[in-house]
């Protein structure tokens, strides 16, 4: 398994990165997009649809709808991450109340619809980041990592309150402090390599912790769902690490909140630079 997970990031990471950053406009657009896609397959299986046939039809679906975002240029447009704040605000509601208010998202048309507000936003957001320049979308990707760490090595040393059990077991309170600790760390680097003043440096700092409480949500709403599925990942598209939806849980949530934090209160700190 160890060595599968190596091959895989090996190949994985290079394409990633040359992607995110070696592309622009409607290259990059389309590359998001793949991943995207590739989310929504998996997506569909966590809906509770079984028929390829029926999956394949309704990715096609979601590829058309982004298509038409882009040439109406809703695909840069704000509405769309709006629409996802509101729905984060839906998932963290029966995340913080699963399993008794499952009754409100498990039919499989809810399910479906969910992933809409999750994925479709994420897309517009990464398209956003990327226009406003490449830096902010390094940070939005650092800060989710950092999260992770921290995360991870804060909840193995201190880990004793549980996050939310009947979620993810294995997610303490601890951690996400660890988490927010990192992510904080990062901002004010972030913030003075920029430089963004004062002003801009607080700003930043208080966007990253509701980012970075945000994206650990998106982890939740996922192993939600992969618990309500009985499956332990979103699929097998990617040998020794899952699927692709494993990989961005996080940044499903993250990108377009900072995206939207981004625009509304902190571009206005980075243009008068």
């Amino acid at each position: 398994m160890l060595r599968q997970r190596i091959i895989t990031a090996a190949w994985l990471a290079p394409v990633v990165l040359i992607g995110l950053f070696g592309l622009q406009g409607g290259a990059f657009a389309l590359f998001t997009a793949f991943m995207v896609l590739l989310g929504a397959w998996e997506w569909t299986n966590l809906a509770g649809i079984s028929r390829q046939s029926q999956r394949i039809q309704l990715v096609a679906g979601a590829a058309f709808l982004m298509l038409i975002m882009w040439f109406a240029g809703a695909a840069l447009a704000v509405w769309p991450l709006w629409c996802a704040a509101l729905g984060w605000l839906l998932n963290l509601y029966w995340v913080t109340h699963y399993p008794d208010k499952g009754h409100q998202w498990q039919a499989t048309g809810r399910r479906l619809a969910m992933g809409l507000w999750v994925l479709i936003p994420c897309w517009v957001g990464f398209n956003i980041l990327r226009e406003s320049g490449a830096v902010w979308l390094l940070f939005v990707l650092l800060l989710v990592w950092a999260a992770d760490i921290g995360a991870y090595f804060a909840g193995r040393q201190w880990g004793k309150r549980k996050l939310a059990p009947r979620v993810s077991p294995g997610k303490s309170w601890e951690g996400v402090i660890g988490g927010m600790v990192a992510t904080t760390l990062l901002s004010i680097a972030f913030a003075l390599w920029q430089p963004l003043g004062l002003a801009g440096g607080i700003a930043l700092v208080l966007i990253t912790s509701v980012v970075t409480l945000t994206s650990v949500l998106g982890d939740l709403l996922e192993s939600m769902l992969k618990r309500y599925r009985d499956v332990k990942d979103s699929s097998q598209l990617l040998p020794g690490h899952g699927g692709v939806l494993d990989r961005i849980d996080s940044l499903t949530a993250a990108i377009p909140i900072f995206a939207l934090l981004y625009l509304q209160v902190l571009q206005a700190q980075v243009l008068a630079l």
